[in-house]
């Protein structure tokens, strides 16, 4: 979705004053909250960096502990900076910071109430995106679907930022580390935000894949059984460098 306009940092007050809001809410923001922000940061800059996203749509968010850090709404990644750390409890209150989240915060929220998450990235990634306004699930044209759990998903269309889309969101997300968004995106999460974001990588590269492989005049793309996915995915879960 598109996010609010940049315009609300005018009102947020002169740099620092979200540390200033931290402190006011139990002293100044921990080492770890933020090496987190950092992280975060950097992850939502290459969302842009590597298209998919333009501008301000999608978000991101991680858990640390019972907070969640979260972009805020309509402001430019490569504009925010340390004093911005924006972060809400598991229950939408906002704890760190002034600019306002997100207004996809009821479907990050939703995962960390209902998964053991520690990362959710949200994207508009163009051919996952092209790909949720053709079918109900994305057909099983490689392996790599076994590293979301299965089959994925296409969650029906409801408008951004409700407790709607956050419900249908889940339902397709059920046994699956990311689905697709009716006419709107991707969402996927994982122990980390880097897992979260390489699965939306691979998300996209899947649907790509399909929608370049069905244009072919007068062919048909060869699918995976599920025993085919289900024994890759299982191969998957132990693939990797230990430790």
């Amino acid at each position: 979705m598109a996010e609010q306009r940049w315009e609300q940092r005018d009102a947020r007050g002169a740099p620092g004053d979200a540390r200033d809001a931290a402190a006011t809410r139990g002293g100044a923001v921990p080492d770890e909250e933020a090496r987190a922000w950092e992280e975060l940061v950097a992850t939502a800059r290459r969302t842009v960096s590597e298209g998919l996203v333009v501008g301000t749509s999608g978000n991101v968010s991680v858990r640390v502990g019972d907070m969640v850090l979260v972009t805020p709404s309509g402001v430019p990644y490569d504009q925010l900076t340390p004093d911005d750390v924006t972060a809400v409890d598991l229950d939408g209150r906002q704890v760190r910071g002034t600019l306002v989240p997100t207004s996809e915060l009821p479907m990050h929220l939703a995962v960390y109430r209902t998964t053991d998450a520690h990362a959710v990235v949200h994207t508009h990634a163009v051919h996952a995106t092209a790909v949720s306004t053709l079918v109900p699930e994305l057909p099983v044209i490689h392996y790599m679907a076994g590293a979301l759990g299965g089959p994925v998903r296409v969650a029906p269309y409801a408008t951004y930022g409700t407790d709607e889309l956050a419900e249908n969101m889940l339902r397709a997300l059920s046994g699956r580390s990311g689905c697709l968004l009716q006419n709107h995106g991707t969402v996927t999460h994982g122990t980390s935000l880097a897992q979260a974001y390489d699965r939306t990588a691979q998300l996209e590269w899947m649907c790509r894949l399909w929608l370049t492989a069905s244009a072919v005049p007068g062919m048909t793309p060869s699918l995976l059984t599920r025993e085919q996915l289900k024994e890759a995915g299982e191969r998957l879960r132990g693939y990797g460098q230990r430790g």
